[in-house]
């Protein structure tokens, strides 16, 4: 039914009703932005993760608060993000906010989707700055094609224009940086490993140098400052440097920035390992675009030990999402997996086995097996390691439910992982 009205309603009247209910939730919260500072952050990947380092590098100068598709904190009470959207909606983000200004915040940082600004959920938030990670293709189906999808993300800087104290985050190394940079913010910060030479005389820069990545994290350095993290591969090195030009933004200097991105031990969700006393490894993230599958797997390529198997155990989102993706996603797996396991990740009502018979078009068949349940896959994946293995559980990361038809069930892969691995456990005792 609801895809039949979207189809019916002219796309005009839809833009109106989204707006309307964005300022109707302003309204009944008394505009809440206006108490606090709120910094959205968006791009296709990193922008959780950069939420969660830049509300760890900020808590320690300022009482901070977040939404994002991790973790929601109003400055008391933090839990699980119940929704099965990055971006909740109006009600719900003009509330929390609302929640944050009476629990004494002063900063709130948001997680800004494409999807969300095009349904007006950016809207009547005054926004005090804006950070973007990167991009690259995705929900171009959703958008119409990968120029749209990127002016989407652009919508947000467009919005924090508007207030003439506001400040802009930039990954200077992504080529679509430029189309970021051309609002008038108030200050730019940029952050990257190019030279300095080359860097933007306008730009308050962050360069990163001295890069060292191991097993155990990183090591590098931000201008003249020494940090050392836990979190694995050079993507993680990006968001530290994300975050902390969030924080020198609002006034952290880089030196307070690395103690408190040290003290992180891992982003929930995000390279998680699971461990159990297994005996392997075992890690669940998030990632689900060829982008992201192509940064784990080369991670983990060249962190495993000789003669160690990497296997996989993923799926694709269902109902009409990104289905160009499929094929890509199970040629990157099988480029990297000594074996892959085929599964559902959220079919919604599309046909699973449709789903995965698309992902195994660009699987090398001879070692990849379709196991619709996702229970059962993970199952086997875990059963199938041996000492020194490593099984990547990829799609989900933190997210709360798992949706086959219409109704969503409970559900997160770290905990389901969890309970198989005891089973495991349990057997070969």
């Amino acid at each position: 039914m609801k895809k039949l009205l979207k189809k019916l309603i002219p796309d005009w009247l839809l833009s109106l009703y989204h707006f309307i209910l964005a300022l109707m939730a302003a309204l009944v919260y008394g505009f809440p932005s206006k108490k606090i500072k709120v910094i959205g952050v968006t791009g296709t990947k990193g922008k959780s993760t950069v939420v969660a380092l830049a509300g760890k590098v900020l808590s320690g100068n300022y009482k901070t608060g977040w939404i994002s598709s991790l973790t929601i904190f109003d400055g008391q009470n933090e839990v699980m993000n119940p929704f099965h959207m990055t971006m909740p909606g109006r009600f719900f983000i003009q509330k929390t906010l609302a929640q944050m200004v009476k629990n004494g915040c002063e900063y709130a940082l948001v997680e800004v989707t494409s999807e969300g600004i095009k349904q007006s959920r950016h809207r009547f938030i005054n926004w005090a700055g804006a950070a973007f990670t990167n991009l690259a293709p995705e929900h171009l189906e959703a958008h119409g094609g990968f120029e749209n999808y990127r002016a989407a993300k652009m919508k947000l800087f467009e919005a924090a224009a508007k207030n003439p104290e506001s400040f802009g985050v930039y990954n200077l190394d992504d080529e679509n940086v430029k189309w970021f940079q051309k609002y008038s913010v108030g200050k730019k910060y940029g952050y990257g490993a190019l030279s300095r030479e080359i860097l933007k005389d306008h730009f308050a820069t962050l360069v990163m140098t001295d890069i060292k990545l191991s097993a155990q994290g990183s090591e590098f350095k931000i201008n003249n400052a020494q940090f050392k993290t836990n979190l694995l591969g050079e993507f993680n090195v990006y968001n530290c440097a994300a975050a902390a030009a969030i924080g020198e933004a609002c006034g952290v200097k880089l030196e307070e920035a690395a103690q408190a991105l040290g003290k992180i031990k891992a982003i929930p969700g995000r390279l998680e390992i699971i461990n159990e006393g297994q005996g392997f490894t075992v890690v669940v993230d998030l990632a689900h675009t060829p982008d992201s599958f192509e940064k784990v797997f080369k991670l983990f390529s060249q962190l495993k030990n000789e003669g160690a198997k990497i296997i996989s155990v993923f799926g694709s989102a269902g109902g009409g999402r990104d289905k160009w993706k499929r094929p890509e996603l199970g040629k990157i797996a099988s480029q990297y997996s000594d074996q892959v396991f085929v599964c559902n990740e959220d079919p919604y009502d599309e046909e699973p086995l449709t789903i995965a018979n698309e992902i195994l078009a660009g699987c090398d068949k001879s070692k990849t097996d379709i196991v619709l349940s996702r229970r059962a896959a993970i199952a086997r994946g875990l059963a199938l390691a041996q000492a020194g293995d490593i099984v990547l559980i990829l799609g989900k990361g933190t997210e709360q439910t798992y949706v086959e038809g219409k109704k969503p069930i409970k559900w997160d892969d770290r905990d389901i992982t969890r309970e198989e691995i005891k089973k495991l456990t349990n057997i070969n005792k």
